[in-house]
């Protein structure tokens, strides 16, 4: 039996495991649940991932994402336009 496990790591290195893979750049919520675009606000936590590792061992393997956070102004031009 192989076992893929998946894993999103946050700037200061804490780990939280998370149901499936993610693509580089994916915006992100803290729980690594990816975000539909355009964004409400720029008032929010987003991650993106930047990096991702993969360590392969004999019963399956680990997928790391690793993210940045970014800042309100890197999110403006997420966001949708207003009314």
């Amino acid at each position: 039996m192989v076992i893929n496990e998946y894993f999103i790591v946050f700037p200061e290195g804490d780990a939280q495991e998370i149901p499936g893979r993610l693509p580089v750049n994916a915006l992100v919520d803290i729980n690594g649940r990816e975000l539909e675009l355009p964004l409400r606000t720029n008032k929010m936590i987003v991650f993106r991932v930047h990096r991702i590792q993969v360590k392969e061992g004999r019963g399956g393997s680990e997928t790391l994402h690793f993210l940045e956070q970014l800042s309100a102004d890197e999110l403006v031009p997420y966001v949708q336009a207003g009314p």
